[in-house]
């Protein structure tokens, strides 16, 4: 009877990675690697053809981190000082604003990569931001073949056109569920690391207190502590003072004005937005979903569900509950459908999983290409993959009497030995 539950599955040879994941990645992989020489050499990235600066997001990294050297951190978040900034450095006019609204710590990054010219520090930093990210997505998916997957996400081609730091959250995130089992010091520092994007770290708390992961929590805790201490450090206490005093200017201006457009957003709040719905009821929908995302997370983690599939929820529901989301803040979903693609090479996929991974990219591309913000169905597809594989939902998975992932006894916070082989399998 087990086996009519089951849905079919995909299992052309044991750890044979089928043709049409191969082909579909290798495409997409192509296409991703040949467009940017191109596009640099034909002037249509980082600067136009009458040598001006194309105005995108990372001039605000630069500027900023121009600031830092000059000796005027603080004023990195000023919009129209940093605006003067931008504008020498491009040379040319444009609309509105590329504000800098990250923590403190984030200036470290800048004030590195504003001591090289504008082209050398875009590059580089799309180049070194994505070393982490394709070793992270190798190490999940367990096989060269993850280094294809990570390459040919359709996200990975928005983060590298505009210079944004989607490589580096996706490998923060990646790599804390991967460390998880087996080294949690390592795992809480990659999720302190992750405090210059406090949005995504709404879930991980809440989990690691239900999975009773102290070691990672409090690891993770200090890590953020140290680096907000240094940050204080190298730039003063006014750095931090400016950082609370613009953020809700950044907010009101994001997320009640609309001063991004809605179609740049990929979140159920913005969609509402998108479609004429009013800010309440944007906050009121963006909420029932952050709150039914965290409580399927603690049942999920609290039950006996094999870890990858938590590890791949969990990145999941990050994407879902933050209603500032940008298409390369979608660089996170490429870690859930790593692990959707190690489950599958080592198990067989099921016969919708191939296809519906193709109409999810899909909506990127169809974002990317036309507009229209499609990046919030492809994430619930994703999402929805990862909850089918789950027995949960039949009933199977029950919470355990242990709060340890995996079951384990309590009083120890690691997954079992024999939980932690099986996930390395």
């Amino acid at each position: 009877m087990a086996a009519s539950l089951s849905a079919p599955t995909i299992v052309p040879a044991r750890s044979a990675i089928p043709a049409s994941l191969f082909n579909a990645c290798f495409v997409l992989f192509v296409i991703n690697a040949s467009f940017f020489p191109v596009a640099y050499f034909s002037h249509w990235w980082i600067y136009d053809s009458n040598g001006l600066g194309i105005p995108t997001d990372f001039v605000n990294v630069w500027a900023a981190g121009r600031l830092v050297l000059e000796g005027h951190p603080v004023l990195a978040w000023d919009w129209d000082v940093q605006r003067k900034i931008e504008l020498a450095l491009l040379r040319q006019e444009f609309l509105g604003y590329f504000a800098w609204h990250y923590p403190p710590p984030f200036l470290f990054v800048a004030a590195l990569l504003a001591q090289f010219p504008y082209a050398v520090a875009f590059i580089g930093w799309v180049f070194l931001s994505i070393l982490p990210y394709l070793a992270v997505m190798r190490a999940i998916v367990g096989r060269a073949f993850g280094l294809v997957l990570a390459a040919a996400v359709p996200m990975a081609f928005s983060n590298t056109l505009v210079g944004q730091n989607g490589f580096l959250t996706a490998a923060l995130i990646g790599g804390t569920l991967y460390l998880l089992p087996t080294r949690p010091v390592l795992s809480g520092i990659c999720l302190g690391l992750l405090c210059y994007k406090p949005q995504f770290g709404i879930l991980f708390p809440i989990v690691l207190i239900a999975a009773s992961q102290w070691t990672v929590f409090f690891a993770a805790a200090a890590t953020a502590v140290m680096v907000a201490l240094a940050s204080w450090l190298a730039f003063g206490t006014d750095s931090w003072q400016a950082f609370f005093h613009w953020v809700p200017m950044f907010s009101q201006a994001f997320l009640a004005e609309g001063k991004a457009p809605w179609w740049k957003l990929q979140s159920i709040f913005a969609l509402v937005r998108y479609f004429g719905g009013t800010e309440q009821l944007a906050w009121i929908v963006q909420w029932i979903m952050t709150s039914a995302v965290a409580v399927g997370l603690v049942v999920l983690w609290r039950s006996s569900v094999r870890y990858s599939l938590k590890a791949a929820a969990l990145a999941a529901g990050a994407v879902l509950t933050t209603p500032y989301l940008f298409m390369y803040d979608m660089m996170v979903l490429a870690i859930p459908v790593a692990w959707l693609v190690r489950i599958g090479l080592a198990s067989g996929f099921r016969t919708y999983e191939l296809p519906l991974l193709a109409v999810a990219a899909a909506l990127i591309v169809g974002f990317i290409v036309s507009g229209v913000p499609l990046g919030l169905g492809a994430a619930l597809i994703v999402l929805g993959l990862i909850m089918a594989r789950c027995p949960l939902r039949r009933g199977v998975a029950i919470p355990v009497a242990s709060t340890e992932v995996g079951g384990t006894p309590p009083g120890k916070a690691r997954l079992r030995t024999s939980e932690a082989a099986h996930f390395r399998q």
